[in-house]
């Protein structure tokens, strides 16, 4: 005779006897590995903080001396960068085996990188080079010619690398070298072009560079002490020690700073002033209404115990909160896009060249996002949108013969005469 307690249920092949598992256990056997990938709960959190605290005190030394040294070597840096962030995307879908029966591809994908290079950065940096030589005639005339032909030579090096790939392709190798065209492609478009916005925004002045970078550090840092500490609820699965305690934490800390910053760079005429030609000489500037101080009253309400009655404010702080609120909630969205990106490829980092960081690429995720956006919020909020004597000087010098530009001057010379008599 049965026991009645298995009249109702369910019975495996073999006579066992199948157990249905409550929603509740399921949940917690889930979440356990999301709470074991919190750094709060990782048992070497500390030995990990002490190497990335190391990396970051060298790198944050390194970053303030070439700030120090000026445009030119902050450039000189960026494009070190975008080298490293190149090589270590190039080796991400290198096949050894592949490669040994192609000598010389791999030289194609740095051809294309050079190339664009060329392109992006003559097209950033060609007025400045013409400013930096128009004392001496012959070179003058060389880089305006080079400047006026710019986009030819360009095209032309392309085309000429484009050439080359065709006749390279050999058979049953065409998916991987075509492949490798594609992931090329992709390089120069989602990291190189971003990247370069970052060199247009130091001409422009270094604190459009040094502010927008500054955020993201203090950002990233914030995040990663805040979860250290505090996280306990995951953020994403795409990066699964993100918690929401250390992106709120972040976005208050990153917000703060930027309004406390902007105050402090828009003090320094070398960190506001743009530079206008290739020199590496002190800057000397009108600050501009963005830079110079306006003082507020504080209302009769304040304590007497508070040391200020009155504040000043420099209008750059307003954008700068503006800059801060994107580098909080929308830059990490960077990091994001590499987190499910190095997932997609089964690694952990792009490279090994910053200890407890990763790669290259790994900390600049959240820095191209932020320098595409303050070179479009500078250009379409900041920047005078009207032209300037500088700007239509700059034109004449650059697109008018030297015979040409005697003329101008002369028939403006007749139109001048012309209104100053009527």
């Amino acid at each position: 005779m049965l026991n009645d307690n298995n009249t109702n249920s369910p019975s495996a092949p073999g006579g066992r006897t199948r157990h249905r598992r409550r929603p509740s256990d399921v949940t917690s056997e889930e979440s356990k590995p999301n709470e074991r990938n919190l750094l709060v709960n990782d048992r070497s959190k500390y030995k990990s903080m002490v190497i990335r605290a190391y990396s970051t005190i060298w790198m944050i030394g390194g970053f303030a001396l070439i700030i120090y040294c000026g445009h030119l070597y902050i450039t000189a840096m960026v494009v070190v960068i975008q080298v490293f962030m190149a090589k270590e995307l190039f080796n991400l879908l290198r096949k050894a085996r592949e490669d040994t029966r192609l000598p010389g591809f791999r030289l194609l994908n740095w051809y294309f990188f050079f190339s664009a290079m060329l392109f992006v950065y003559g097209r950033i940096l060609s007025q400045r080079l013409v400013n930096t030589v128009t004392s001496d005639k012959f070179l003058y005339q060389l880089v305006s010619s080079l400047i006026k032909y710019h986009m030819v030579i360009c095209y032309s090096l392309y085309i000429a690398g484009f050439m080359w790939f065709i006749l390279t392709l050999k058979k049953k190798m065409y998916k991987y070298q075509f492949g490798q065209y594609a992931w090329t492609h992709m390089i120069l478009i989602v990291v190189f072009t971003q990247s370069s916005f970052t060199v247009a925004n130091i001409f422009e002045g270094i604190i459009w560079f040094l502010l927008p970078a500054s955020l993201i550090v203090i950002n990233d840092i914030a995040a990663y002490i805040f979860g250290f500490f505090f996280g306990r609820t995951p953020l994403i699965k795409l990066s699964p020690k993100k918690t929401w305690e250390g992106f709120i934490g972040a976005s208050i800390m990153t917000v703060i700073s930027a309004f406390g910053l902007a105050n402090v760079m828009g003090r320094y005429q070398w960190l506001t002033c743009p530079r206008t030609d290739l020199s590496t000489g002190w800057l000397h500037c009108d600050p501009g209404p963005l830079f110079k101080p306006e003082y507020f009253t504080l209302p009769g309400w304040t304590p007497d115990w508070f040391p200020w009655k009155k504040v000043s404010i420099l209008p750059v702080q307003g954008h700068a909160l503006c800059l801060g609120l994107f580098a909080s909630i929308i830059a990490p969205f960077g990091g994001f896009f590499a987190s499910g990106f190095k997932r997609a490829f089964k690694v952990k980092d792009f490279g090994d060249s910053i200890p407890g960081h990763g790669g290259i690429t790994d900390r600049m995720d959240c820095q191209m996002v932020m320098a595409v956006f303050a070179y479009i919020y500078h250009q379409s909020f900041v920047m005078a949108q009207n032209l300037s004597v500088d700007t239509i000087l700059d034109q004449i010098l650059v697109n008018l013969t030297l015979e040409e530009q005697a003329a101008l001057y002369l028939k403006l010379g007749q139109i001048l005469q012309q209104r100053v008599v009527g």
